[in-house]
């Protein structure tokens, strides 16, 4: 395999351009990206940015600076929901200076980004995709890693060009969860990570972290397992779908805890609704998108949280176990030194039917373009035909895939228990989406009628997707009125009501709780001791 690294040189030029306003409106940013991308059978150069405030379907079009002035290059393009946009182009000037801009159009306005300019010089020939693979990482397997908000410390962009040069060929980007503060926070970072990852000539895969619901009904554990799904759905969608320079959508699966007391899990959910859980989330991916999603979880989970199924067993597996190196070619993950780990993907000689392995989480994020000090690292199994077979199969979203705004709810109090005022009160809530199926998205919070703008001491918990227990403390003896209210922050489903009341009685005054000795603070665990340091 001929190395590629100097496929990379030249420039990722990387800045944030303010737009300039062909006539007064309202403030419109956008990012504005220019990298020469290896490409087969040539190399590409790659335009990409995002707007904000976001834009769907905004024109955005390539201008270039020749001797006699700005010239249209006739590059179009539109951005999606997200406001993100790329354009990419066919390289066959062999060494050359040029100097772009981007223009979007908004309606009737038009605005202009700063020029930059990129030199573009002769790379390595390519003669097939696979040449575009480098099996660089230990073990001559090819190179991964996987990025999420602790791979950009205080906001600082990863470098994905030191990245590829340094011999990584495919990056998986958190880009979705199933709680809405940590899911918000994946979008962010998703739309700064993808379009520059395959810019600078990377691969790029997607990962759902997944909390699993408070509930043992069977019909309630699939009505979230399609929740979360559809919410991956439109994280894709928002997208524009998958690229030729995409790997599927994978299922983070770690975590069976259902509920927590304190600082410790109190509930964990039954190992055949993990199960069944994950079958239905991976069963709708791949039918709505055409391409077989990936699961993602370690060995003692899998042998211990799940049942084997033969479902699961169809998909990719990504496997998650440290300490052991990859530069050893008998090396893999999910070996026991006695004995096998059984579970879906296990074989009859111990092995396993894994696809990627996370080798460790104490990467050095230096050498590979990353602010934090640590990144995950993975190896893929198989050569670069068989990674290329995870690329294929173009899913382009329909008008019906993207993600709703302020679609109508229906909310339903379903239950209400109180009783005195040194108890806290339950309130069981539900909503549901005009097709009946539940709310993906939002919270829900009660408000006194008499006193709207009092802080009602209260945590809504979620128990499964549109289905809240919310309890309410501190409130006072008597008759209480007021309203049960769902909110979405990201204007995916709409504001919905209910007013309930109930009746608390007088209970004991608490006893005032000793102040506990302080313990001695101990020492942080050194994390990465046994990982391997790459």
């Amino acid at each position: 395999m001929k190395s590629l690294r100097l496929m990379t040189i030249a420039v990722s030029m990387i800045m944030t351009a303010w737009l300039l306003p062909a006539t007064q409106a309202a403030s419109v940013t956008s990012t504005f990206f220019l990298a020469q991308t290896p490409g087969y059978p040539e190399s590409k150069l790659s335009f990409h940015g995002l707007i904000k405030p976001k834009v769907k379907n905004a024109v955005v079009r390539i201008d270039v600076q020749l001797e006699d002035g700005w010239t249209d290059t006739r590059l179009r393009t539109r951005s999606t929901s997200s406001g993100a946009w790329k354009i990419q182009t066919s390289v066959t000037a062999l060494a050359t200076k040029a100097t772009y801009r981007a223009r979007v159009s908004i309606g009737s306005k038009s605005y202009t980004t700063r020029a930059r300019s990129i030199t573009v010089k002769q790379v390595t020939q390519i003669s097939a995709p696979e040449d575009l693979i480098a099996l660089t990482g230990p073990g001559g397997r090819i190179h991964g890693t996987d990025v999420s908000r602790w791979q950009h410390p205080g906001d600082k962009p990863i470098d994905f060009v030191k990245m590829y040069n340094a011999g990584i060929r495919f990056v998986m980007i958190k880009a979705s969860d199933t709680r809405d503060d940590a899911d918000q926070l994946a979008l962010k970072y998703l739309l700064m990570d993808r379009d520059s990852a395959q810019a600078a000539g990377l691969f790029t895969g997607y990962y759902h972290y997944a909390v699993l619901p408070n509930t043992t009904e069977r019909d309630a554990v699939i009505r979230d397992a399609q929740a979360q799904a559809q919410k991956a759905l439109w994280r894709l969608s928002s997208l524009g779908g998958y690229t030729e320079r995409d790997l599927p959508y994978a299922l983070d699966l770690e975590n069976n805890c259902v509920a927590v007391s304190g600082s410790r899990c109190s509930r964990y959910a039954p190992k055949n609704l993990v199960t069944l859980w994950a079958e239905t989330f991976m069963e709708m991916m791949h039918e709505k998108t055409g391409r077989k999603p990936i699961f993602y979880s370690y060995p003692t989970f899998l042998e211990q949280a799940m049942v084997r199924s033969e479902k699961l067993r169809q998909y990719p597996l990504w496997k998650a176990q440290y300490g052991i190196n990859p530069a050893d070619p008998t090396a893999e993950p999910g070996r026991k030194i006695f004995g096998c780990f059984v579970h879906s993907w296990s074989t009859a000689n111990c092995s396993s039917l894994w696809q990627i392995w996370q080798y460790s989480s104490c990467g050095i994020g230096e050498k590979y373009g990353v602010a934090s000090s640590r990144v995950d690292l993975n190896v893929f199994r198989g050569d670069a035909s068989s990674f290329l077979q995870l690329t294929r199969g173009l899913w382009n979203p329909e008008s019906g895939d993207y993600l709703p705004v302020n679609e109508p709810t229906t909310m339903l109090v379903t239950s209400i228990k109180a009783s005195s005022t040194d108890k806290s009160t339950s309130i069981k809530v539900e909503v549901r989406r005009p097709s009946n199926e539940p709310v993906v998205t939002g919270t829900v919070a009660f408000k006194l009628a008499d006193n709207p703008a009092f802080r009602v001491n209260q945590t809504p918990v979620r128990d499964a997707a549109g289905v809240w227990t919310l309890r309410l403390r501190d409130l006072p003896a008597g008759i209480t009125i007021g309203s049960v209210i769902y909110v979405d922050q990201t204007n995916t489903h709409a504001r919905s009501e209910q007013q309930i009341s109930f009746t608390l009685i007088q209970g004991p005054e608490p006893t005032p709780t000793p102040t506990p000795t302080p313990k001695p603070v101990p020492r942080p665990e050194d994390t990465c001791k046994g990982q391997i340091k790459n």
